[in-house]
């Protein structure tokens, strides 16, 4: 259950990052609003399992590189992930698609901000 609501965060966060990143957008496989919303969920469940398998071993693999930057390859790290997302997406023939590297930057800095912020209304509080 904690999965799916986090796919939904980050499904909407995607589509508000994609209007609001020119760099990112989301190419639907159907043209109805039902198949726009199944393709950004999609996405986003990409995301969410790229994310975790390879950005999780990324992390651990480069947390010298990260204590020596202080964290901000952090944000090349997500770039690249959101490029692979696109790569995955772009082989099923529709989804993510970034335009270039410094895009899908500053597309995932936004998805992060847009995620966050969108989890903070979402979780519950643990009074």
């Amino acid at each position: 259950m904690r999965f799916i609501v986090k796919v939904i965060v980050v499904a909407f966060a995607l589509w508000l990052t994609t209007l609001l990143v020119s760099g990112v957008s989301v190419v639907p496989y159907d043209d109805t609003a039902v198949g726009q919303v199944l393709t950004y969920l999609l996405v986003a469940a990409i995301f969410g399992l790229v994310n975790a398998i390879i950005g999780t071993f990324i992390r651990v693999v480069a947390f010298p590189i990260y204590v020596l930057t202080l964290g901000l390859i952090s944000f090349i790290v997500n770039g690249l992930l959101l490029l692979l997302v696109d790569w995955i997406s772009d082989l099923m023939g529709f989804g993510l698609q970034v335009e270039s590297f410094w895009w899908g930057v500053l597309g995932a800095l936004v998805l992060g901000l847009f995620s966050w912020l969108i989890g903070l209304v979402v979780r519950p509080s643990r009074d």
